[in-house]
């Protein structure tokens, strides 16, 4: 039996997710057949299935990518001395994804086919629980410290951020005019007034 590079296989696992996501956004997921993706990854069926046996698979893989970059995202500023300002740049980089119309458009994409595919649903639901457990260790980090106000429920204030994250990528969809790092000093402004009761800025 031929040894398996484990560099290559996983770099023909990418080039096959790149391939997808670009199909994706160009036609949907239900209006990409495999043969598309094959064609944009220039390889044949055969060999696509050898790695992801079927399209949904496809799909799965992508979503549980994007968990494994967030939560790669959230390990790298736990010992961070201004956890305040890890906050907001994790809404700029939100703001610069948003404004990505291929990974808005994918996003959006994810979203649609979780309410209609139970396997997808439970790999969204995991990914948004893990990422709003990781913000409210950080809200209470935070408040801890001294950086934002006591006040406030680290899971509640998680719960409003995570849908904050979702309502700018849903204003892209419906609002051409919408430019989200347009946006970015409001945004500022608004975490800086709900996380920090009293600031000036």
């Amino acid at each position: 039996m031929r040894k398996v590079d484990p560099e290559k296989f996983e770099a023909k696992k990418q080039q096959i997710l790149a391939a997808a996501i670009t199909c994706f956004t160009r036609k949907g997921f239900h209006g990409t057949s495999t043969a598309e993706i094959c064609a944009e990854a220039g390889m044949s069926p055969g060999n696509l299935f050898h790695y992801y046996p079927t399209k949904h698979a496809i799909i799965a893989a992508i979503v549980e990518q994007d968990r494994r970059e967030t939560a790669a995202y959230f390990a790298q500023i736990d010992n961070s001395q201004d956890l305040f300002g890890e906050i907001l740049k994790f809404m700029d980089i939100v703001l610069e994804l948003a404004a990505d119309p291929a990974y808005s458009s994918l996003a959006l994409e994810i979203a649609a086919e979780a309410m209609r595919d139970q396997q997808i649903a439970a790999l969204v639901t995991a990914h948004d629980a893990e990422m709003r457990t990781a913000l409210a260790l950080i809200l209470r980090d935070a408040a801890a410290r001294g950086e934002i106000g006591p006040g406030l429920d680290p899971a509640d204030g998680a719960q409003w951020i995570s849908a904050l994250i979702d309502g700018v990528f849903g204003r892209v969809a419906v609002d051409p005019g919408f430019k989200p790092l347009e946006q970015k000093k409001t945004l500022h402004l608004l975490l800086t007034r709900f996380l920090r009761p009293g600031a000036t800025t």
